[in-house]
């Protein structure tokens, strides 16, 4: 199973935050955000994860190093602004094993998903697998409509609506098939550009602990109640 790890945003909603450390290595309780990743890769035998990394990228590898928790780690530096699409299809080249199935997780996301029975559930045949993670307001995120199978009927990037629904929960299971929908150019959003138009994904639907640290007052949530997170 392959592995990417999205973290090379400015993070410029944390503000002074993460003038001077990525927001991967962001400590919330006992661990950093990287940490809490890479043990959840380590449970579905993941090995070696790409990091698509960007903004403090040097800051990243000096800390971190090529290995960290027994896992081997390829850093893959954007040189110019690539968006979360581009940046998946640019880490995709620096896969061991391109044509397996890949995990790509946001890196700014804690939950405690099971990802081993999230990957148990990726359909062979199908383009891929997002988590679909319940929010009592999901306004300030990307919903997902899918029938009672899970099959994702549209994907709409952050509309502002105040409703309760499930979101983008920025953890991805993807087959190699969905690179034909990836766009010939270098920059691009997956959430734009590729998702409405991919025919077959299908949505994990997820009702406990996930937030995104992104911001500073989920990232005080997070950091107040990081014992849940011990519960993947």
């Amino acid at each position: 199973m392959n592995a990417i790890i999205l973290c090379g945003g400015l993070s410029t909603r944390l503000g002074d935050i993460t003038k001077t450390i990525p927001k991967i290595l962001l400590l919330i309780g006992d661990k950093t955000v990287l940490d809490w990743q890479l043990e959840k890769l380590k449970t579905v035998g993941v090995k070696e994860v790409v990091l698509a990394a960007g903004h403090l990228a040097n800051t990243l590898y000096n800390e971190v190093g090529e290995e960290r928790l027994g896992v081997k780690l390829i850093y893959v530096i954007e040189d110019k602004k690539l968006g979360t699409g581009g940046a998946i299809k640019h880490a995709w080249d620096y896969l061991s094993k391109p044509d397996e199935p890949i995990i790509i997780l946001n890196g700014d996301i804690m939950t405690n998903v099971d990802l081993p029975k999230m990957c148990e559930n990726l359909k062979s045949e199908s383009d891929g697998l997002l988590l679909g993670a319940y929010a009592p307001d999901v306004a300030s995120y990307g919903t997902l409509e899918y029938n009672e199978e899970c099959h994702l009927k549209a994907f709409k990037e952050k509309e502002g609506i105040h409703q309760a629904g499930y979101q983008n929960g920025g953890y991805y299971i993807f087959n190699s098939s969905i690179k034909k929908y990836f766009p010939s150019k270098d920059e691009f959003s997956i959430e734009y550009e590729v998702f409405p138009k991919v025919q077959d994904l299908y949505v994990y639907e997820f009702n406990d602990v996930w937030i995104d640290v992104g911001v500073p007052e989920r990232l005080e949530w997070a950091r107040e109640n990081w014992v849940k997170f011990k519960s993947s």
